[in-house]
Formats: structure tokens, C-alpha cells, sequence
């Protein structure tokens, strides 16, 4: 859902715009799409809604250390409405603003959130003193107060560019800022990467072996943490990528893209509720 509208879509569809061997193509593209859409809004949806309630209700962590988790949570609910407005286009067209402004939430909620957990895991497993110095809930505060100023801007952006017909200048617009987020976070995780696999002060015995079991698990969450991330935004910067060389839209540049990018919105949520206990809960169940 990173480009364009309905009758953009539409005129990708019509007899004149395509031949008859590229069709049943472009039609499965359609299906392809409306069934990640809608799976992403079926189980998406009251996944994060249950995970910014247990946030709300001091169920995990709390508030004070989960309160970038809540903010992500709280725009891959917006990510799941805009899917569901999308999909309402094909008979609501009045919608189509709307739709328009919400992209800005997937293209920079979810990474500039995403990116602000990374910093902090890298302060708090690098530079630990300067973790502790910056942990009350008043910087964490100012950090999303801007983040979220810096996403309505992108909103705004998105559904200027996308009415004007500008899709060349919408794909360097998101291009520029998955870029940036994909640096920083990928940076921030190697770093921690890099000091979990070090070996600490030494300890013996059953502490000594609590400590490296601490350290493997939050070695795999992280590395997990990675190649999510990999997966997530190198598709959808390729397919970018193919949009601006081939100087036009078409689903078919967007599909592999799209496909990596809402699917991988389901990972956080998963590692979230095996971290607070409660994916083991409806496993038992």
C-alpha cells in the first residue's frame, strides 16, 4: 500500500493498459494483495489491540519501560485500519484521502519506532551508564512527542504527493527514510550483537552459567530482531528501487515488497507475548 490509488490501479487493469498474457498476472497480484491485507487486518488488529491493553494495564513491564512497544503497537493498529480503507476504496472512493494520509504511519511508525527500541537496546547493552542517565519515562516521552510530530508530517507528505500524482517523488520520500532507519538499526543491533557474544567479567560457577544463558537469549532475540528487519524493508527498498528505474507504477514492482513488509509486522508482536508469558499461555490452551 506504499503507492497510489484505486484508479491508479485501475488503469493498470484496463484492456488498453496491459495484453491479454499479462492479465491473469496482474489479477493474481490483486487477489495476492487483498488476502495480505486481509490477513494482516484479521490477525493484526487484535493482536496489537492485546498487546497495547496489557501495556495499559501494567500486565508486562509497564508503561515506563514498554511505552515505545505501546507507541508501535499503537501505529500497526493504525496500519491495519489503513488496510481495512484500502480495501474499502473498491466502493467507497470518498475514502481514498484518508487512506492516502494513513501510509505515513507505516512508513514511518513502525521503522522510527522500531528504530528508537534498537537505540535503546544499544545503550542499555554499550554504553550502559549513559542507559541509566536517559531511563526515566520524561525522555522516553520526549522521544515519541517527536517521533509522532515527525509522522503526521510524513502523513501529510504522503497524501500530498499521492493526490498530485507524484509517485516518483512518494517512492524517494519513504526510499530516504527506510534507508536511514535500516542503517541506524542495523548498526545498533550488530553493536549489541557483537557485545553479547564477548565474554564478561569473569564469574563462576552457577552464576557464570546463568549470565551466558541470559546472554545466548538475548543474543537470539536480537539476531531474530535482525533478519527481521533485513526482511522487512530490503524487499520493499527494492521494489522501490525498480519503480524509479522503470519510471512508472505497477503492482507487480510492489508485490514480493509488500508481501515482506506486512507479514513481518506479526514477528515483534509474537517475541512481545513470548517475553511476557502469554504465547505459551494459548499454545497450552
Amino acid at each position: 500500500m506504499f503507492c497510489g490509488t484505486n484508479e491508479e490501479e485501475m488503469n493498470s487493469t484496463t484492456p488498453g493498459a496491459s495484453t491479454n498474457s499479462t492479465t491473469p498476472s496482474i489479477f493474481l497480484v490483486g487477489y495476492l494483495e487483498m488476502c495480505v491485507f486481509s490477513i494482516n487486518f484479521l490477525f493484526g488488529l487484535p493482536t496489537h489491540s492485546y498487546i497495547a491493553w496489557l501495556i495499559i494495564t501494567g500486565t508486562g513491564s509497564g508503561v515506563a519501560s514498554e511505552i515505545f512497544i505501546f507507541n508501535l503497537s499503537v501505529c500497526e493498529i493504525g496500519n491495519c485500519l489503513d488496510l481495512l480503507v484500502f480495501l474499502l476504496l473498491n466502493w467507497i472512493s470518498v475514502l481514498g484521502p484518508l487512506a492516502l494520509f494513513l501510509q505515513g504511519l507505516s512508513i514511518a511508525g513502525r521503522p522510527l519506532f522500531q528504530c528508537l527500541m534498537c537505540v535503546e537496546r544499544y545503550l542499555a547493552v554499550v554504553h550502559p551508564v549513559t542507559f541509566l542517565k536517559y531511563k526515566p519515562l520524561r525522555y522516553r516521552v520526549i522521544c515519541c512527542t517527536v517521533a509522532w510530530i515527525i509522522i503526521l508530517c510524513s502523513c501529510l507528505v504522503c497524501m500530498i504527493t499521492l493526490m498530485l500524482n507524484n509517485v516518483n517523488a512518494h517512492t524517494w520520500f519513504f526510499l530516504m527514510q527506510f534507508l536511514l532507519f535500516l542503517s541506524i538499526q542495523l548498526f545498533c543491533l550488530v553493536a549489541v550483537l557483537r557485545a553479547l557474544k564477548q565474554s564478561g567479567p569473569g564469574e563462576r560457577g552457577r552464576e557464570r552459567k546463568e549470565e551466558n544463558h541470559m546472554k545466548r537469549r538475548a543474543f537470539h532475540i536480537i539476531l531474530i530482531t535482525t533478519v527481521n528487519i533485513v526482511f522487512t524493508y530490503i524487499p520493499i527498498i527494492i521494489s522501490g528501487v525498480f519503480v524509479i528505474l522503470m519510471n512508472g507504477y505497477h503492482w507487480t514492482y510492489w508485490a514480493p515488497g509488500l508481501v515482506c513488509f506486512v507479514l513481518a509486522s506479526f514477528v515483534q508482536p509474537v517475541l512481545y507475548l513470548h517475553r511476557s508469558g502469554k504465547l505459551s499461555g494459548f499454545c497450552s490452551s
